[in-house]
């Protein structure tokens, strides 16, 4: 099942904004978190949340515009509870963008062969899993 929240592309009032669609966006994943669970279902659900993209650091005066390096979230499913990576070095930036640690596809391929049991090869993704993600 795929969803999407919209309403983050913002270039202005972002702080408010982004705080009320994070708000949001957090109780819809507590709701959804506490159903499956108290189903029993935890251990058979992985819920992914991510953004299509990232921000960039400095303030353009109104807001950041769009930048790369963004969190991934992955929550049930048997996960570790792992944290992947580092806070990102707000000094070291390329080109006013963050520096990712972690492609997504290597994200995506972790779901797909840990998850699915399909190769990530077999739609292109030549990245390898990452590991440590699920017990």
């Amino acid at each position: 099942y795929y969803t999407s929240q919209n309403g983050y592309d913002t270039h202005d009032n972002q702080k408010t904004i982004h705080h009320n669609k994070l708000k949001e966006l957090d109780e819809a994943v507590y709701a959804f978190y506490t159903e499956i669970k108290r189903a029993g279902l935890l251990q058979q659900v992985t819920l992914v949340v991510f953004s299509e993209f990232g921000r960039r650091v400095r303030d353009n005066g109104n807001g950041t515009d769009h930048g790369t390096a963004a969190p991934v979230f992955v929550i049930g499913g048997n996960t570790t509870g792992r944290i992947v990576g580092t806070n990102p070095n707000l000094d070291d930036l390329d080109q006013g963008d963050l520096k990712f640690e972690t492609d997504f596809r290597s994200v995506y391929a972790t779901l797909l062969q840990q998850k699915l049991q399909h190769p990530p090869t077999s739609i292109g993704i030549t990245q390898a899993p990452l590991s440590g993600i699920f017990r």
